[in-house]
């Protein structure tokens, strides 16, 4: 199993309630959609200690499956419609368990 966690900043304008709860729902509906994707939890509630505004915690069958989520059309259309043009910032680690 492969987990894949990312980190997002949001841009100042869009760090609202609406654009978290759409990410959120974006990602989270992939688990179903994306073949080898096991498990998707947005996180969006965050305490003021924090430096980021959103976490993506996922698990995929494999590194392979990975590789394939990235490049999904879905993933994707979420990622370029949900994601990226509200965020300013992201960082990713990905590792094997």
């Amino acid at each position: 199993m492969v987990k894949h966690i990312i980190l997002w900043k949001l841009k100042p304008e869009y760090n609202t309630a609406e654009v978290k709860e759409g990410i959120k729902k974006g990602i989270e509906g992939l688990v179903g959609v994306v073949p080898g994707l096991i498990e998707a939890s947005v996180q969006i509630e965050r305490l003021d200690s924090s430096n980021v505004d959103i976490m993506l915690y996922s698990v995929l069958e494999s590194e392979e499956a990975l590789k394939s989520y990235a490049i999904h059309p879905e993933h994707v259309k979420v990622a370029d419609t949900l994601v990226r043009p509200y965020t300013e910032s992201r960082a990713c680690i990905d590792f094997e368990v």
